[in-house]
């Protein structure tokens, strides 16, 4: 059986074999199309996602920096509110427009005119802080010039208070001087004085001084009173009763020896002698002597026992 072949035309196969080219390099074109497509798409899609991150990270570091001026200045930023409010509006409408991925030129443009407003709000506080500042400064030396004359016045107030003081004690006190205090040993039958320093032999203690001149005290009768400390700081007296003690300042105070005296506002000398009771020997140390008339120390000496 003869096999019947179908006969292509040589011109019509050349046409096929063009055409199955031709849809394939139509084909390669399409798919390098896509895939460059898809590539510029994901590039485009990155770069405003860090445009984005960008704006974020400048818009959060304007308010940090806004932040960081307000803790700063404290009690100043109050008087600032307003600008604030415009601030804080003008972010929360930057963070939309950053949210809505809306036009990266405008975004950029409000960006720009926040931070002349925030550095508008740096030059106003700062400006307030310095005349604050000022103010403060001319508070603080007024207070101080204040507080040094309140403190001259007073001070004048006391050295007036004092002199008032001096010249009435002055007037009324009547010092005593020349005060000297001597130890003898008495001697031999007769009690003899021989003047000693050694606290195994006294036997007598010698009290002498002058009251002095005072015009305007009180003249009359007075007594005065010595009181003489021994080392250990006790009262040498006869005795512990009201008899032996006198008033001074609402205390009573022990005394050694007392004298009467008339005193007619002139100078006038006095004496007294303190004998020892005992054989017990004198202690040794330094002796103090006060001499008291009118409820008042007048004078005072000291004398030493080797």
């Amino acid at each position: 059986m003869s096999e019947n072949k179908e006969i292509i035309p040589k011109g019509n196969a050349m046409g096929y074999k063009f055409t199955i080219i031709l849809m394939a390099a139509i084909i390669a074109v399409l798919l390098w199309l896509l895939f460059t497509s898809k590539q510029l798409v994901t590039e485009a899609v990155v770069e405003k996602e860090n445009l984005r991150v960008d704006l974020t990270g400048e818009l959060d570091s304007l308010m940090t920096e806004h932040k960081l001026v307000q803790n700063e200045y404290g009690e100043l930023t109050a008087k600032m509110s307003e600008k604030d409010s415009i601030i804080f509006s003008k972010s929360q409408e930057i963070k939309k427009l950053i949210s809505s991925k809306a036009d990266y030129y405008q975004i950029k443009r409000k960006l720009e005119y926040l931070r002349k407003i925030t550095q508008s709000y740096v030059d106003q506080i700062d400006s307030l802080f310095t005349v604050n500042t000022k103010l403060k400064e001319e508070v603080t030396a007024y207070k101080s010039n204040l507080n040094s004359e309140k403190a001259k016045t007073t001070s004048l107030s006391l050295e007036k208070e004092n002199l008032t003081n001096i010249i009435n004690t002055a007037a009324s006190d009547i010092p005593a001087y020349n005060i000297k205090g001597k130890t003898f040993h008495l001697k031999g039958k007769t009690n003899k004085e021989v003047e000693t320093y050694k606290a195994n032999r006294v036997d007598r203690v010698n009290i002498c001084f002058t009251i002095g001149q005072n015009l305007v005290a009180k003249p009359g009768n007075k007594t005065v009173y010595i009181r003489i400390s021994r080392p250990d700081k006790l009262i040498i007296s006869n005795g512990q009763g009201n008899e032996y003690s006198f008033e001074a300042g609402g205390t009573r105070l022990q005394f050694s020896l007392k004298r009467e005296i008339d005193y007619q506002n002139k100078a006038i000398d006095v004496c007294a002698n303190w004998d020892k009771r005992t054989e017990t020997p004198a202690m040794e140390g330094t002796y103090e002597v006060t001499i008291w008339l009118d409820g008042k120390q007048i004078g005072t000496t000291s004398f030493k026992l080797e």
